[in-house]
């Protein structure tokens, strides 16, 4: 469905490679650009505390698989994690990350990969939250809506950040020379950040010349920020890589 076709990969490297192997396997090239750059955090006094404290919380949030890979680690690892501590995460796809890692009955929306989707589950309505001891593992700053609520359904929250996210250094020099000599087809983006990281790393010459590539993303907020751009081809798909490869597949097998 994708011979012939070079695809930009703008995910973190480290969550590159499933998505870069199922372009391959339909016969695309993967151009792998990472937007924003994870750095995990030393091995911090707040991260010592919190891990000799597990036992005192009810539930653990994962935001990402940036911090479901970091985090976990960071925490001890599965052979630390008390019995009673229940685990989430954001989406499908990261529950399937702690899955592998050997938890097991993780909460996490079939349907969305964001804190509304999260917020609509029953262990965070208001009467499962109100008096529970919820933390969240995440990367320093971010989106704050899943913790803010769950503050205000009853929960005391506490926050570990693991992880720093900073933009890519050097130039796009091999993402502006394909676009250049026509060989790109297509971009996908995971986030807004990384669509705001593109923007201050290639400037408006850049961004006018990508902005006529079609760009797939997996949720209408990264696809406000596209438009806000002015990319003027933005397809929005499903979650994770299964939302982005239909997404793929169904527009090129549509134009031929």
């Amino acid at each position: 469905m994708l011979a012939g076709r070079l695809i930009a990969v703008t995910r973190p490297a480290a969550q590159c490679a499933s998505l870069v192997d199922a372009i391959r396997q339909r016969g695309g090239e993967a151009l792998v650009f990472p937007l924003i750059v994870i750095e995990p955090i030393e091995d911090s006094p707040e991260i010592r505390r919190i891990r000799s404290r597990l036992g005192d919380f009810d539930r653990v949030f994962f935001v990402s698989p940036n911090a479901i890979e970091i985090g976990v680690a960071a925490l001890g690892g599965l052979p630390s994690w008390p019995d009673r501590l229940a685990v989430s995460t954001v989406g499908a796809g990261s529950r399937t990350a702690l899955e592998a890692l050997g938890f097991r009955s993780v909460v996490a929306p079939d349907r969305g990969s964001d804190s509304e989707a999260v917020l609509e589950l029953p262990q965070f309505s208001a009467s499962a939250l109100a008096g529970k001891r919820l933390l969240i593992v995440r990367g320093d700053g971010g989106r704050d809506l899943l913790g803010q609520a769950a503050s205000e359904r009853g929960a005391e929250v506490t926050y570990l950040s693991c992880y720093r996210r900073r933009p890519p250094s050097g130039d796009a020099r091999a993402l502006l020379d394909a676009t250049g000599n026509g060989r790109l087809s297509a971009m996908t983006a995971t986030s807004s950040e990384a669509l705001s990281n593109l923007a201050a790393l290639i400037g408006e010459d850049g961004l006018a010349r990508l902005r006529s590539v079609p760009l797939f993303v997996p949720h209408h907020r990264i696809a406000e920020r596209a438009a806000s751009l002015g990319f003027a081809r933005v397809i929005e798909t499903g979650a994770g890589d299964r939302g982005l490869l239909s997404g793929l597949d169904a527009h090129f097998g549509s134009v031929g």
